[in-house]
């Protein structure tokens, strides 16, 4: 017999709004905390948003950060930013070092003769340096990146909001919306508290978080709009009690099975895809957690309609629902 691997039981009795008020309070408190985060620490804005130049910096030897810094202040005209690069895919004889270099001229750019005299004063303190790759953006350039960036992340989420509206009620648009929201501010805040580079990768992230969260949402809908018109005259809570335990299987395994394609990437991927993969992973987790206790809290306060399809006759000594039945008794 081929071997299953069940990470939940095949029928689970959870009551997940037992505890509806503290999980609600602790999404709210989070999303706030997450906008003062962002407003007070600001993001870590990468060169695609905020304009300049980045250079790659490699070495064979080991090097410290502030005689790189020391070599470079007296001829960088802009703000300098160093930062040492590690990754556990790295050499003995490999060491790498980030150069930021902000709005150095008009064109958001420096010169191939500045490049020069930059490796230059590198070289005075370690002769094995060379730069592996530079990429510059210009201010308008990224001023523009910053509004498609917000442009197509608010694009997603309304295009999402009326999908969910056409395809349910707008009560639970308004639920999966209000779950997206959570996980995209509490994406914002976790990258503002430590101070991760957020640049084109990470709104790509926060884009596929978009999806992966609504997929999950439509999901736990669809078999709750399902058990809506089987047991009608069940109160809702329990109903939504029970369709989260039916698929809290697939919820469980879908996070899962992600998180562990992307472990792997987050550990021995490289720091070029690392904010990527991070971001990608705390959205998977946050995600989970926003189906399961955020989007069915809002449905569950809004209230929603009960008839989707025209009463159906019983037979006697038949139920059609299991109304007055504790939902821990139910079958």
């Amino acid at each position: 017999m081929a071997f299953r691997l069940k990470l939940v039981p095949d029928v689970t009795r959870i009551n997940f709004f037992r505890w509806q008020a503290l999980t609600t309070g602790i999404s709210i408190a989070a999303m706030i905390a997450s906008v003062i985060l962002v407003l007070t620490m600001g993001l870590n804005l990468g060169i695609d948003f905020r304009g300049g130049t980045t250079i790659r910096a490699e070495s064979s030897t080991n090097f410290e950060v502030g005689d790189y810094r020391a070599a470079l202040e007296p001829v960088v005209d802009g703000d300098l930013s160093i930062t040492e690069v590690f990754d556990p895919t790295f050499g003995p004889d490999r060491h790498v070092a980030q150069i930021r270099i902000g709005l150095a001229n008009e064109a958001g750019s420096v010169t191939p003769a500045q490049l020069n005299e930059y490796e230059a004063a590198l070289k005075q303190v370690d002769p094995n340096v060379s730069f592996a790759a530079v990429e510059s953006v210009g201010p308008k350039v990224s001023n523009e990146l910053v509004m498609t960036a917000v442009y197509a992340v608010a694009a997603a989420t309304l295009g999402i909001l009326l999908y969910i509206w056409l395809r349910f009620e707008w009560q639970f648009a308004l639920g999966g919306v209000a779950a997206l929201i959570h996980d995209v501010l509490l994406t914002l805040g976790i990258f503002s508290l430590f101070q991760l580079k957020f640049d084109l990768t990470t709104i790509a992230a926060l884009l596929t978080i978009l999806g992966y969260s609504i997929n999950d949402t439509v999901v736990v809908f669809d078999r709750l709009r399902e058990n809506l018109i089987k047991f009608k005259t069940r109160p809702l809570i329990d109903v939504m009690n029970l369709t989260v335990n039916e698929t809290l299987s697939r919820t469980v395994m879908t996070a899962v099975t992600t998180i562990l394609a992307l472990l792997p990437m987050l550990v021995l991927g490289g720091d070029v895809i690392r904010n990527f993969v991070f971001a990608m992973l705390w959205g998977v987790i946050v995600g989970a957690y926003s189906t399961v206790y955020l989007a069915k809290s809002v449905v569950l306060w809004l209230g929603v309609k009960r008839d989707w399809s025209k009463p159906v006759k019983t037979a006697p000594g038949e139920r059609d629902d299991l109304a007055g039945t504790p939902f821990k008794d139910m079958p």
